[in-house]
């Protein structure tokens, strides 16, 4: 089995509106339950907004912190999810499941392992 992460890329600014948001967090909801159910679930959270994020940066004196996200873009990492599935095919899916219900695309990137 390997373990992916299935980022989902959201663009900046506030959230839509309750009458937008509210179907596709049922519909997130489904995708979470069925994964669940599956097996393949690990783990899913969300990410607080770029606004509260900081950078560490090292080099050959004292670590510098910096507020904000690391780069500036219009969109950013607003939560994941992390699957363990037997193929990337899976991964796929289960992807494509997601990006359907919360209308966002997803990005699939394999977890090295031990």
């Amino acid at each position: 089995m390997t373990r992916y992460i299935l980022s989902i890329i959201q663009p900046d600014g506030p959230p839509p509106p309750p009458e937008i948001l509210d179907p596709i967090l049922a519909d997130l909801a489904k995708v979470n339950a069925d994964m669940t159910a599956a097996g393949v679930r690990v783990m899913a959270v969300g990410l607080t907004p770029p606004s509260q994020a900081f950078v560490v940066r090292t080099g050959r004196g004292k670590p510098a912190v910096t507020d904000g996200p690391f780069a500036e873009t219009k969109e950013h990492i607003g939560g994941f999810t992390i699957i363990d599935v037997a193929t990337l095919d899976e991964a796929r899916d289960w992807a494509t499941r997601l990006a359907t219900a919360i209308t966002l695309p997803i990005e699939v990137r394999a977890l090295y392992s031990d």
